[in-house]
C-alpha cells in the first residue's frame, strides 16, 4: 500500500507540473484528468475506496468532461494547424508515461490485496457522504452548481462572440454581394 501511495503521489505532483507548464490548453487538461486519476489512487491506496470513487466519478469525469467541451470550443486557430498539434506522439508521451505508472501502481495495489495496510480511521460511506453534503455543505454545493453553470454559460457566449476587429456592417454587405453576384449568373 505504501508504494502505491509514494508512486501516487508522485505521478500526481508530476502531472500537476504538466498542467501548469504545458503550451497547449488540450494538452494540460489530459494532464490535469492524470493527476485526478492520481488523486483518485492516493485515496484507494489510504482505504477510502468510497473517496477515491467520487473523485473519478466527480472530478476526472463530470467536471473535465466540461472543461474538455470549453477548451475544444473555445480554441480558434485554424483546423489543421489544430489537428497537427493535438495529434504529435510526443505532446502524449508525458500523459501516457505517467498513466502506465498509475497503472502499475494499480495492479500493484490489487495483487497486495487489503491485508488491513490501510491507514486506520473512519470509514467513509455513501450515507455519510450524502449526509455532509444535504446537511451542513447545502448551501455550498449548489454554489457550486450554479457558479459551474455561470461559467458555461460565459464560455459559450464568448466562443459566439464575433471578432471585434471586423465591422459587422461590411461583413453583411460582402454576404449581400455574394449573394447577389450568385444570383446574376
Amino acid at each position: 500500500m505504501e508504494l502505491a501511495f509514494y508512486l501516487s503521489a508522485l505521478v500526481a505532483i508530476l502531472a500537476t507540473m504538466g498542467v501548469i507548464t504545458g503550451h497547449s490548453p488540450v494538452h494540460g487538461v489530459v494532464y490535469l484528468i492524470v493527476s485526478l486519476i492520481a488523486v483518485a489512487m492516493v485515496f484507494f491506496a489510504l482505504g477510502a475506496p468510497f473517496a477515491g470513487a467520487l473523485e473519478i466519478i466527480v472530478y476526472a469525469g463530470a467536471i473535465m468532461v466540461l472543461f474538455v467541451f470549453v477548451v475544444m470550443m473555445l480554441n480558434l486557430r485554424p483546423d489543421a494547424e489544430r489537428e497537427l498539434t493535438w495529434t504529435r506522439p510526443r505532446d502524449w508521451a508525458g500523459p501516457a508515461l505517467l498513466a502506465l505508472v498509475l497503472l502499475g501502481a494499480l495492479v500493484a495495489l490489487l495483487r497486495q490485496g487489503s491485508d488491513g495496510n490501510a491507514l486506520e480511521g473512519e470509514l467513509l460511506t455513501a450515507q455519510a457522504v450524502g449526509l455532509t453534503l444535504f446537511g451542513p455543505w447545502l448551501i455550498v454545493v449548489e454554489l457550486a452548481a450554479v457558479l459551474l453553470l455561470a461559467a458555461l454559460v460565459t464560455a459559450s457566449h464568448v466562443g459566439r462572440r464575433r471578432n471585434p476587429v471586423r465591422n459587422p456592417i461590411s461583413e453583411n454587405r460582402r454576404l449581400s454581394d455574394k449573394l447577389s453576384a450568385g444570383g446574376r449568373r
